[in-house]
Parts: structure tokens; C-alpha cells; sequence
């Protein structure tokens, strides 16, 4: 379960914690425990991979990273469309060679796979772990801001359905109801998500 710096969850039961608004000083650190897999969502250019590089041992398991290896091997005037498959089959073998070691796992996610988290969630029960949900919260501006930073955007029709599925998932947290087999979610803005440094997992006791 997370630590007490981590996303607060009570003992033998799910849990919400919000560290968005002005003036929530989040932790430095977000603490798990060994083997647990935590899934972080929310809007492309929300910083999602941004969070995942700077706290997660290992850089995480981020599609991006993925995408980034795949363009520095192609010619450059080849769109992206072309390879799009390759890059989506080295993503998932990837993860799944991680989720099959029974590694502790940091994972991007957009929000809009729903399969993806039931993966992830069936792949924690196996182990007798967790699966705890990390949700960027920020505003389509500002999404739309880190698309154009890094200098890669999504279409029109693309961004609506990250935007509604991103919704639904920060209403449901809201409201107390998490994704199925998520024991915790942690809500996190522009600002106590630039705060957080770590994202550790320590063993459990024995």
C-alpha cells in the first residue's frame, strides 16, 4: 500500500487523495509498495512523460520513449502514421515483459485504453499487489500548451476523446469511485505535480 507520502491510502480499503487547489503543498515523493504497478493519466502535453522521467527509477514505461527511439531510426520526411503500429507493438511487449518479471512498474497511460488498466490491474492481482492510479489534472490550455513545447500535437478529434475520457476519470475519482482494480488514485495539478521528485517503492514488510 502507499506510505503515508504516498497516495494515503487506509489499510483494506480504496482511497482519494486530492493535492490539487492553491495552496495544497503536495509531498516531495509519491512511496508504494515492491511489486505494486502505478498508472499515471491524463491529457497529451499534460506532462505525464515530463513526471515520469523525473521521478520514476528507470525513466517508467512511457510510449513516448517508444516513439522517440522509433523516429531517431527512420527517415525523417516518413510520417509518423507509417510506423505508428511498430512503435504500439514495442511499447506493449515491452511493458508486458515488465509486468511478466513481476517488476514494480511506473506506466503511462492516456486515459482513453480502458484495456490497458484492466491489463494492469489483472497483472497486480496475479502478483498479490496493487494497482494505484496517478491523474494529472489540467486544463485543455494547458495540455494544448505542452503539445506545442515539445513540438508534437494530436488532432482535434484525438484531443475530444482524451479530454472526455480524462473527465470521466477525474469525476469518478471525485466522487470516490475509482477505475476497476485500482486500490488508490492520487490528483495531482500542474503544481503539486511539479513538486513531487520520487516515485519509490519500498519492500513490504515481511
Amino acid at each position: 500500500m502507499p506510505s503515508a507520502a504516498g497516495a494515503g491510502a487506509g489499510a483494506g480499503g480504496a482511497s482519494v487523495r486530492d493535492l490539487r487547489g492553491p495552496g495544497v503543498r503536495g509531498p516531495r515523493w509519491l512511496g508504494f509498495a515492491e511489486g505494486d504497478i502505478v498508472v499515471v493519466s491524463g491529457l497529451p502535453g499534460g506532462g505525464k512523460s515530463t513526471l515520469i522521467k523525473r521521478a520514476a527509477a528507470g525513466g517508467g514505461i512511457d510510449s513516448q520513449d517508444v516513439r522517440e527511439r522509433w523516429e531517431r531510426r527512420m527517415p525523417g520526411a516518413l510520417p509518423y502514421a507509417v510506423y505508428r503500429p511498430l512503435v504500439r507493438v514495442a511499447h506493449y511487449w515491452g511493458l508486458w515483459r515488465t509486468l511478466r518479471s513481476g517488476a514494480s512498474a511506473v506506466v503511462h497511460d492516456c486515459g482513453t485504453q480502458t484495456w490497458v488498466r484492466g491489463l494492469l490491474a489483472a497483472a497486480a492481482r496475479r502478483r498479490g499487489r496493487a494497482l494505484h492510479l496517478v491523474l494529472l489534472d489540467t486544463t485543455p490550455e494547458e495540455a494544448l500548451s505542452g503539445q506545442a513545447a515539445r513540438g508534437r500535437g494530436v488532432s482535434a478529434y484525438a484531443f475530444a476523446r482524451h479530454r472526455g475520457a480524462v473527465t470521466r476519470l477525474l469525476r469518478a475519482a471525485e466522487s470516490g469511485r475509482l477505475p476497476a482494480g485500482c486500490t488508490s488514485a492520487t490528483l495531482l495539478d500542474r503544481t503539486s505535480a511539479a513538486h513531487i521528485t520520487r516515485i519509490d517503492f519500498t519492500p513490504h514488510p515481511s
